[in-house]
């Protein structure tokens, strides 16, 4: 079976979809992420994959699938250094769990770990709850599969953009 089928997305987006269409994550789509791909469009490819490897392993994939779609949802511009004064790595986990808890009100101790330590090890916030280390592991991959041109060719891409 490969990463995507009609089943495991339905199931996506029931976790995600009340998120997915807001104006705030939607804005996410006119920043720029690693090359080829927008905050967006990274988001919901580590939400996915994140979904998935929860849901394989017996976690909480709904809590995996909502951190990870608000991990990055720092909403600026990381090239234009007014926007946050100080390093984009240590910094953006902070403005996206700010911006998450004003999108979302109340968020888990879960989400809030899962949105914090995304960064971990480059920054010190660590994964305490397997969720987060999901989410961290698939940040790392879906990264990698961006930068190395992989995600170009997604059908997770495809359905993102749809």
């Amino acid at each position: 079976m490969g990463i995507i089928d009609e089943t495991n997305w339905h199931c996506f987006l029931d976790c995600v979809g009340d998120l997915l269409f807001t104006p705030e994550v939607q804005s996410m789509r006119d920043i720029p992420h690693h090359p080829g791909t927008c905050c967006y469009e990274h988001s919901v490819f580590v939400a996915y994959v994140a979904f998935r490897l929860a849901r394989r392993w017996n976690l909480d994939y709904m809590a995996a699938a909502r951190g990870g779609l608000l991990h990055d949802l720092y909403l600026y511009d990381p090239r234009d250094k007014s926007a946050h004064p100080g390093n984009q790595c240590f910094d953006h986990p902070v403005f996206a769990l700010r911006n998450a808890q004003a999108l979302c009100g109340r968020l888990t101790e879960k989400e809030q770990n899962i949105i914090i330590s995304h960064m971990w090890p480059l920054a010190r916030r660590m994964p305490r709850c397997p969720e987060a280390a999901v989410v961290n592991l698939a940040d790392k991959l879906c990264a990698t599969a961006e930068v190395l041109g992989y995600w170009r060719h997604s059908r997770v891409r495809e359905k993102a953009m749809s």
